[in-house]
This record gives structure tokens, sequence and C-alpha cells, in this order.
């Protein structure tokens, strides 16, 4: 199935000045987001403390539940509606206790002499935070080592220089994603990094199908350039490029809206970061290689 009847004649790489210039204020705003926040919102996860999730007969005011928690020494919590006004999520860093005993703890002093019938301890999570500390580092690691085995595997597979174009393509696909994440107050959970390593492999792979179509233009060139020739590439996988990237939104795009609030930071993460990847195989991976060849020239005229 093809979108254009025939190959279509975009010049993408007359516009990668402008390409390169959003990219550079998209990830300056990124930085400048996380420096100013001091860091990614980590959830329990990485950050260690406790998650206590109650569900209330009738929608409870925020006011009394911060107002119970002051009682006993936890008026610093975090307290927010988790899919309906019922659902209410408490996270607190304190990590001490037994599980069951800090859910009771909580739900006591926020009923105040109501019937503890009103409200239903759904589920009580507890990270430590020497444990938080190792997922943070491991969660570090991750994202690393699948950026350094995709350097590895594009070297043996293409040139070195695709591969150093895919891994810059990757780390301004993270890092802009990060940026929003950072931007919109979103916690930086262990799902939130699942959907980072999904969106590694999806942005790859698309990188990857214009990287091939380049090297078997590459291989008959005649008097084009490389950039007439990237742009050929990118021009004839199009159809596939926005055929893939459209269906698989469509699924994410549910998953965002119906799948619930446990996979909505994930499936924002897909959201955004299909995206970027697919702004970032057309324009990122492909600019640098023209920029790379340029160099080499200039070297071997020099």
């Amino acid at each position: 199935m093809e979108i254009f009847g025939e190959t279509s004649k975009f010049d993408f790489m007359g516009k990668r000045k402008i390409a390169l210039m959003i990219s550079v204020v998209l990830i300056f705003i990124s930085l400048a987001s996380i420096v100013a926040h001091g860091g990614l919102r980590f959830g329990i996860d990485f950050a260690g403390g406790t998650l206590v999730q109650l569900k209330f007969k009738s929608p409870p005011s925020l006011d009394s539940i911060r107002t119970g928690l002051k009682d006993i020494g936890l008026g610093d919590s975090t307290i927010q509606e988790f899919g309906s006004s019922d659902d209410i999520l408490i996270r607190t860093q304190a990590s001490e206790g037994a599980l069951q005993e800090m859910g009771t703890r909580i739900r006591d002093a926020i009923v105040k002499g109501g019937s503890k019938d009103d409200i239903i301890i759904e589920r009580v999570e507890m990270v430590g935070p020497k444990v938080g500390a190792d997922l943070r580092e491991k969660a570090l690691l991750s994202i690393l080592y699948a950026i350094a085995g995709i350097l590895i595997y594009i070297s043996w597979r293409f040139e070195f220089q695709y591969a150093i174009a895919a891994v810059i393509a990757l780390i301004h696909d993270v890092l802009v994603t990060m940026g929003a994440f950072s931007v919109l107050n979103i916690e930086f959970t262990l799902v939130v990094v699942a959907g980072f390593l999904t969106l590694i492999g999806y942005s790859l792979n698309d990188t990857i199908v214009v990287f091939d179509r380049i090297r078997e233009n590459t291989r008959r060139r005649g008097k084009e350039s490389l950039t007439q020739l990237i742009n050929l590439s990118i021009n004839q996988t199009l159809s596939r490029t926005l055929l893939t990237s459209g269906t698989t939104l469509l699924v994410v795009v549910s998953l965002f809206v119906l799948g619930g609030e446990i996979i909505h930071d994930f499936s924002f993460t897909l959201l955004f970061g299909i995206i970027v990847g697919t702004y970032s195989s057309i324009f990122i991976a492909s600019v640098f290689l023209v920029i790379w060849e340029g160099r080499r020239t200039s070297k071997k005229r020099a």
C-alpha cells in the first residue's frame, strides 16, 4: 500500500537547517527544564518511599485528607486523584514499618471518627531509599547498554558513520522526551523506563529502513550528490514511514485514552516518542550523514 502514487519529491534536506534549529531549541528547553526542577521527578520506584491507594465511597475533600496526614506527621505527602475522584493516591517519603500498618495508619488518620468501611485500602507499595538508588542506576545502565548495543550492531551492518548518526538520533529522542516529562512534571518510573526502551527500538527500526535505502541508492550512485541521494531515499520510504507510524499511533492513542492510569505514562512515552523518533530518523540521522560526508570531502581537498 502506498500513500503517494509515485515517489514524492519533498526537499527534506533543503529544510535541514530549520530542523536542526528546532532540535537545538527543544533540547535546550529540555535541559533547562530538568535543571530548573533539580532533575527528573522520580516516582516511588526510584526515589523511595510509600504509595497508598485508597478507594472512597464518595469523593473526599483533599484538604481534609491533608489535615489528617499532618496529624500523623505526613503533611508533606503528595495527594492526587487516580483515574476518578473516588480513588486517591498518597505518596510519602516514609519507608519504614510494615506495609499494611502504613495503609491502616493513613486510613485511620483520614477517617476521624467516621466509618472505616467508607475507605478501602486498594494497595500499599514501599521502596527503601537504597533500593530506589539501585533501581535508578540499573535503569540508566539499561538505556546506555541499549545504545551501546545499537552502536555495535549498526557499525557491523552498515558503516561507522551510520552508527554514530543513529545513536545521535536516539540521544536526541531520549533527551527531548525526557524534557517533555520534566516540563509536564510527569513522574519517571520503571514503567516509563520500559517505554523509553521500547521507543529506542522503534526509532532505530525506522532509522535503519531509511539507512538501508540510502545504502542501496549509494551503490547505484551516478552524478548525484549525497544530499540528493538522501532526499531520494527518504521520499522512497516516506509512504512506509507514514503508514507504520500512523498505525502505531492509532494503537498508542487508544492505550493513552482507554488504557487507564496504570499505563498512562507508558503510552504517553510512546505517543510523544514515536512523533519525535519519526522526525529524527528523517532530519537528525540523515543530516548527520550529510555533515560527515562534507567534512570528509573537505579533508580530502585539504
